[in-house]
């Protein structure tokens, strides 16, 4: 069964090619959106700095001036994470101690954007340090679901997917290190892409805690695109990479894949594999070849173990633990080993197989919750689970640096459901050329 689609307003390439053709102005694209915001955001609660009044003056900017050839997007309105930095906007992290925090200047990927031609209208709800699936934080409140307002968007980049999924936006660009970018795309049935570590640039998204100093672009943290559909969220990743991006040009009839729906620790609710197991048979009966099992499979239950050390000493900058004992360099370089083997592991298995198929987290949106989803229990089968076993299924792709494109194949309950396409490390355009493939053959 297809997935749910709340919107047909067109995408973000398709809008700039209608400004291109003359059929709307970027003040005509920008106020259109603007009336979307205005008439669907009272009740999700998504778009929460907005910056309109600058959006139609630079709008207005690019009428003037006329189009480029280097601006693909040019008078797109979107939006972006509220923890990226716009000059003269707060990035407060959903924390209420920095909510007078301005930054100085835009960040490395709306300057990017800007300069291909987008307008950016506002910034996108988080949840506090960007670090939970729900996002509902005391600066800015709680963000639901466009498709079922009793449930959360996802999160980190939940108040992004919302955007993009309600229709107020064509896309947008969030982080992602526990799932981030995957999990809301999922939630919110829209495309996300995790790229390839070190592939877009982060400078200017960083904690406020920091005060503005330099910083790196983050172990394991990722910038990457949401939208509605995969030539956008192509266009995109090629706007904020910082290297080139090639195509194997290989057709998903001639790939061979593995289907990953199962890992020790971290199960799945059916609601999740039974729309994951109808696009793998769609899949198989138009010829593209699935194995379930084979002996090349990391070993991802102990790349989880690792996986969640290594997030959350990067997360807490090496800051103390709950019991009070400080990560040594001694165990930070035992981390590094283990990822570099876990790498080594996932390049032998792409040495046989061309993409890995799993799902984005093992449950569809979730009721809203008080307080971190992570201190909750997930309804898996009916059992409760711990939540952040769920994060086994951002790690899968995190640990080893390897891009993910999150594609929408179907529903249950009229709640979407999407599923990771991992590849290679940097063969972030084939993981999303394999996820158009897959759209056409599942969804049609």
């Amino acid at each position: 069964m297809a997935y749910p689609k709340l919107t047909n307003k067109p995408g973000a390439l398709e809008t700039a090619a209608a400004i291109r053709a003359g059929e709307l102005s970027p003040t005509q694209a920008v106020d259109a959106a603007i009336a979307r915001v205005e008439e669907l955001d009272a009740h999700i609660n998504a778009i929460v700095v907005p910056d309109f009044e600058r959006a139609l003056d630079a709008a207005k900017d690019l009428e003037a001036a006329g189009p480029t050839s280097d601006q693909p997007l040019f008078g797109v309105p979107m939006t972006i994470k509220e923890s990226f930095d716009i000059e003269g906007l707060p990035t407060t992290f959903g924390l209420e101690p920095y909510a007078k925090n301005i930054a100085a200047r835009d960040s490395r990927m709306v300057q990017r954007l800007k300069a291909a031609g987008a307008v950016i209208i506002g910034k996108t709800n988080v949840p506090p340090d960007l670090s939970d699936w729900q996002c509902n934080n005391p600066v800015y409140g709680r963000t639901n679901n466009p498709h079922d307002h009793a449930r959360s968007p996802g999160g980190s980049s939940g108040g992004s997917a919302a955007s993009v999924a309600s229709g107020m936006v064509a896309a947008e660009f969030g982080t992602d290190i526990g799932g981030s970018v995957r999990v809301p795309a999922h939630f919110c049935g829209v495309w996300g892409h995790k790229p390839s570590w070190g592939l877009i640039s982060k400078r200017g998204h960083q904690h406020p805690a920091l005060g503005g100093k330099p910083a790196d672009d983050g172990i394991l943290s990722v910038a990457g695109p949401l939208a509605r559909n995969g030539e956008d969220l192509a266009a995109l990743l090629k706007i904020g990479a910082e290297r080139p991006l090639a195509r194997s040009g290989k057709a998903l009839s001639q790939c061979k894949v593995l289907a990953v729906f199962d890992i020790d620790g971290a199960p799945v609710d059916a609601s999740v594999l039974d729309p994951l197991e109808n696009a793998v048979a769609a899949l198989e009966e138009s010829g593209v070849r699935i194995d379930r099992t084979s002996d090349l499979r990391p070993d991802l239950a102990g790349h989880h173990r690792q996986y969640l050390r290594m997030m959350n000493t990067a997360m807490a900058r090496g800051a103390p633990r709950d019991d009070g004992s400080v990560p040594s360099a001694r165990e930070w370089f035992e981390l590094l080993d283990a990822q570099a083997a876990c790498e080594q592991e996932w390049e032998h298995l792409f040495s046989t197989y061309d993409f890995v198929l799993a799902p984005p987290a093992p449950v569809l949106a979730t009721l809203h919750v008080e307080g971190s989803l992570f201190t909750a229990d997930l309804d898996i089968n009916g059992a409760k689970v711990p939540a952040p076993s769920g994060l086994a299924w951002a790690g899968i792709a995190t640990f080893p640096n390897l891009p993910s494109t999150v594609v929408p194949i179907g529903q249950t309950g009229n709640l979407p459901c999407g599923v990771q396409v991992i590849g290679p490390r940097w063969a972030d355009l084939d993981c999303i050329d394999a996820g158009i493939g897959i759209d056409a053959i599942v969804n049609g």
